[in-house]
């Protein structure tokens, strides 16, 4: 690609090139659409799962392993999650695990020869896509995130980017465009998440989409100190003990996160993987080998020796928070919008707790599956003529900056990014909640706000990071007005001034806005096909 800009046509674009957006774009093409995919890094190695292996909801269709598949999670959720959605996941993740065998992933065998497919290795799975995505007929973009969304009065109709490596600007014009940017993780630090930064929501919001699940965002995974690596399954043959080897009491417990979290707050806390015998230890080594780089590394046997964790925040990554959809297409309210993946509430069938890699990785299969497929159906009834219509920038309407602003005094994008992790990082801000915190947070992330609707300007050149502390701001504001609105401790959001669950409150908060927030529960009436008539 040259300095020069690039401008193409296209039935569907896809935003994002993870595993749902790969799933979106080759959905897309085999329905007959002219696919474009546009990616923040390079597809098929940026986001979280590529760096990693991941856990897989495969479950096979017999009525026992499937109901139990669906009870596993469903109390720690809250009893928010929709049985009718985990039986659509579970079947099209069954179906497209079984297209990846087909396709050559190398799914290893058991001792009776029996392949094992409730796992995936990320380098060889997002290698595997990408060369399906291609193979499917998909221009590929690399390296090119979307600054704004394209629309007119009729909906969506693509979107304008950046290339990061050559600075030259593009445009796609296109029918529909599903969102697959995963989830925010607010520049953490753990594995795979430097991409994810919420630009997707940011997207979203500007055309007039709503979240649901925000206050389900309170995701923190066991890490050890000195690693962005956090797979936090292994912790289970931890014993957690104190600066002194003193072992804390309840921390190896289903909540035993908060009592890590509560004693971090004054103290180290160090784990060391004893519970494992020698055939998991060579299991664990096989399953995970980046989990033990850096202890090899640093010459640490984190079977023998103790070791200092953290709890890192991976927000709506690891959250069930996201993009509300309307429908089984994977539909926003927004016409010719779809979301897909981390992007996309998964609340449906995760309830208010993570899904953690296995339920994730299904939902970004499946829903990149029929976002794709959705997309595709809709761009072919729009017509042909779709893709030459007058549409314009949203960022415009929005009053939000899409570059940079020299303006004298104007806060650079460091500054935004320090402000918004001061609010959302503290476990005793956003891991123990109250009413109080949670209002107080706001009111200062409101304040980030209004500093950004003046301008702000990114100090090291690059003009994404202007785009990325706005949607980090905005994400954490959805996040904090959905929590005030849950009055309860439901799921992964924990209300320290509401510390039970009310049944009064069994049901989903969608909440929305820029410049005036709102959040309120979902009702079934609310659950509508999106309007044919202008963005919402």
């Amino acid at each position: 690609m040259s300095v020069l800009d690039i401008r193409l046509g296209a039935d569907v674009l896809v935003i994002g090139g993870g595993p749902a957006g790969a799933w979106a774009a080759i959905t897309a093409a085999k329905g007959g659409a002219k696919v474009v995919l546009v990616d923040k890094g390079y597809c098929g190695t940026s986001g979280a799962t590529a760096p990693s292996g991941t856990g897989l909801w495969y479950v096979n269709p017999n009525p026992k392993d499937r109901e139990e598949a669906m009870k596993s999670r469903e109390a720690l959720g809250g009893y928010l999650a929709d049985r009718g959605w985990m039986q659509r996941v579970l079947n099209q993740t069954y179906s497209n695990t079984n297209q990846i065998a087909a396709w050559g992933y190398p799914f290893p065998l058991d001792e009776t020869g029996v392949s094992h497919r409730k796992s995936l290795q990320g380098p060889e799975y997002m290698k595997l896509m990408r060369k399906q995505v291609k193979k499917a007929g998909v221009r590929i973009l690399d390296h090119s995130p979307a600054l704004e969304l394209l629309a007119d009065t009729h909906g969506v109709a693509g979107a304008t980017g950046i290339n990061n490596q050559t600075q030259g600007t593009w445009r796609v014009d296109a029918s529909a465009v599903v969102i697959a940017t995963g989830g925010c993780a607010f520049l953490s630090k753990a594995l795979g998440t430097n991409v994810l930064t919420g630009d997707g929501y940011l997207l979203a919001a500007e055309a007039g989409a709503s979240f649901s699940g925000m206050e389900f965002s309170t995701a923190y995974s066991l890490a050890p100190a000195f690693s962005p690596v956090t797979k936090s399954a292994f912790y289970t043959w931890a014993t957690f003990y104190y600066e002194d080897g003193t072992v804390i009491e309840g921390a190896g417990s289903q909540r035993g996160r908060s009592v890590i979290a509560k004693t971090l707050l004054t103290q180290p806390v160090y784990a060391r993987l004893d519970k494992a015998d020698d055939l998991l230890q060579k299991a664990m080594r096989a399953a995970q080998p980046n989990f033990f780089l850096s202890f090899d590394r640093l010459g640490i046997d984190p079977f023998t020796q103790k070791f200092p964790i953290t709890l890192r925040f991976e927000g709506t990554v690891r959250g069930t928070g996201g993009i509300h959809i309307v429908d089984e297409t994977c539909a926003t309210e927004v016409p010719g919008l779809y979301a897909a993946g981390d992007a996309a509430t998964r609340e449906l069938i995760c309830g208010g707790f993570t899904g953690g890699g296995s339920h994730n990785a299904a939902w970004a299969m499946s829903s990149g599956y029929w976002a794709g497929e959705g997309a595709a159906v809709y761009a072919k009834r729009i017509g042909v003529g779709a893709a030459q219509r007058n549409a314009k920038g949203l960022s415009e309407a929005s009053g939000l900056p899409k570059l940079a602003t020299t303006r004298r005094g104007t806060l650079d994008t460091s500054d935004i990014v320090k402000a918004v992790q001061d609010e959302v990082f503290p476990y005793d801000k956003n891991w123990f909640r109250t009413g109080a915190g949670l209002e107080a947070g706001l009111d200062r992330l409101n304040r980030v706000w209004d500093e950004l609707k003046r301008g702000v300007q990114a100090g090291d050149g690059n003009v994404v990071r202007v785009r990325e502390s706005i949607a980090m701001t905005a994400t954490a504001r959805w996040m904090f007005t959905s929590g005030l609105e849950r009055k309860e401790t439901r799921g992964m959001h924990r209300r320290e001034d509401f510390k039970a669950i009310d049944p009064a409150q069994h049901y989903r908060i969608v909440s929305g806005g820029l410049d005036t927030l709102w959040a309120k529960p979902l009702v079934e009436s609310t659950a509508v096909q999106p309007s044919k008539e202008a963005i919402v």
